[in-house]
């Protein structure tokens, strides 16, 4: 563990550092939702492919319906996964910003919620 002496420099090296892993967060995020829906438009997919083969106007019906779903689900996915990039990038921006010119108050905020983080920790124990 490294230790902190307060310079301004390992104040910004940490404001990089943090602004950093809130992307690296939130790609992960964007990842893990991304596979997810992925697998739940594939399935739903072969299941029409499935009853693809039933005549049934009905069912003909549901199977557009359902396609023009995953069609707009699809893109959908596609929007939410720039937007959420956008605003993470933006977050970190900003974050690092703030540290840059407010250092000591970025340190009495990170030791703020690290006393509160502490306190939480120990009460769920």
């Amino acid at each position: 563990m490294e230790t902190f002496d307060g310079t301004a420099d390992q104040i910004r090296a940490t404001g990089h550092r943090v602004g950093e892993d809130l992307s690296e967060g939130a790609q992960n995020i964007k990842t893990v939702a991304s596979v997810e829906i992925k697998s739940l438009i594939a399935d739903v997919e072969d299941l029409v492919a499935r009853i693809a083969d039933l005549k049934d106007a009905d069912v003909a019906r549901v199977r557009t319906k359902v396609m023009r779903a995953i069609d707009t689900a699809k893109d959908s996915v596609a929007d939410s996964a720039d937007t959420l990039r956008r605003q993470a990038q933006r977050v970190a921006t900003s974050a690092d910003d703030y540290v840059h010119d407010s250092p000591w108050q970025a340190v009495g905020i990170a030791a703020l919620v690290g006393a509160l983080v502490g306190i939480l920790a120990t009460r769920r124990s």
